[in-house]
């Protein structure tokens, strides 16, 4: 009953082996793939989604499934925006925290309907999702905000870098300031789940409720806990989103459209269990970076963009083929252990 205890399960090892050979094979294929701002830019377009998954790593180590997230996400950066334009106050860090507490509540309230009525968490969510587009527009109203209504310090914060490349042509490029969020939530989704005793009761909800609560878990603290954290990493997600396209629109998000079964995929082809009670932080980015390199590739490989569905829905079948297989001879050897 723990969180993979290895960095290499043999999922994992399949999925580095696969991101390998691709880059590989790619880049023999078409040099322009090996380059840093290839690289930069990888990087750059995975933030958003590389931090959302962290949120799904950990409820579905619960045992969980959110399907809200994104919608979350959205709600929460938009809430941002609204709240700054009203108040005048362009802050980068106010932005934050109005998006944090918006994404807290939300999360709060799919944890409250999870939990007391008893609901199956992917039906409870897929209803919250619904009902937060709507309460959106309703509450937020439905104005489409362009980069010249965007606040500055958002715009700006899309187009900071860490550093920059300047090359003989004038052109430029630079390693993304959304860095600094991702490893961030990183350390503290790596630190909640190997290092807290919050994080030992999520692998044991995961494992099984009843076993969790027999061994003093209150499943009321850790449902709240799980669902509040999903929140809060699609708030900054969205506030990273929404400053890297400078654009929001409660009406045509984006951020949602498939968003939220991509990363759900990338965290599976990590190695994370749909029942719950095992995952680990490097199979996620792994089934991250493998799905981002999927979807922006094949231009390099001069094939069409919608061939990505088509690989990741190989490679996530294989995944679930191979950990099938895996739960399969695990179970064999304890039988046989036990018949000694």
């Amino acid at each position: 009953m723990s969180v993979v205890k290895s960095w290499f399960s043999k999922t994992q090892f399949y999925i580095l082996l696969i991101l390998i050979g691709y880059c590989i094979f790619v880049g023999v294929t078409n040099p322009a793939f090996a380059t840093q701002q290839n690289l930069f830019d990888i990087i750059r377009s995975s933030s958003v989604m590389m931090i959302m998954a962290m949120g799904v790593l950990i409820v579905l180590i619960s045992g969980g499934i959110d399907v809200s997230f994104a919608i979350v996400g959205m709600f929460s950066a938009y809430a941002a925006i609204m709240f700054m334009r009203s108040t005048g106050i362009d802050n980068l860090p106010v932005a934050f925290i109005i998006a944090i507490g918006t994404g807290a509540l939300l999360g709060l309230f799919n944890a409250c309907i999870i939990h007391f009525f008893k609901l199956p968490t992917f039906i409870a969510t897929l209803g919250t999702q619904s009902m937060y587009i709507g309460l959106m527009a309703l509450l937020l109203g439905t104005e489409v905000i362009n980069t010249p209504q965007m606040p500055s310090s958002l715009v700006a914060f899309g187009k900071a870098q860490l550093y920059t490349v300047h090359l003989e042509n004038g052109q430029q490029y630079g390693f993304s300031v959304f860095i600094i969020p991702v490893v961030l939530l990183g350390v503290l989704c790596w630190f909640i789940l190997y290092k807290t005793s919050m994080g030992r009761g999520i692998v044991a909800v995961g494992n099984s409720e009843e076993a969790a609560k027999r061994a003093g878990y209150s499943l009321l603290k850790i449902h709240l806990f799980t669902y509040i954290m999903v929140g809060i990493y699609a708030a900054v997600a969205g506030i990273i989103y929404v400053s890297e396209v400078a654009w929001a629109s409660p009406l045509t998000n984006n951020l949602v459209g498939g968003t939220e079964l991509l990363t759900i995929a990338a965290v599976v082809i990590g190695g994370t269990k749909f029942t719950g009670g095992e995952g680990s932080i490097f199979g996620m980015i792994l089934g991250v970076f493998l799905i981002r390199l999927f979807e922006s590739t094949l231009v390099f490989l001069g094939l069409a963009s919608s061939l990505n569905q088509l690989f990741i829905g190989i490679v996530l079948l294989g995944c679930v083929v191979v950990m099938s297989v895996n739960n399969q001879r695990m179970r064999k050897k304890l039988l046989l252990f036990g018949d000694k």
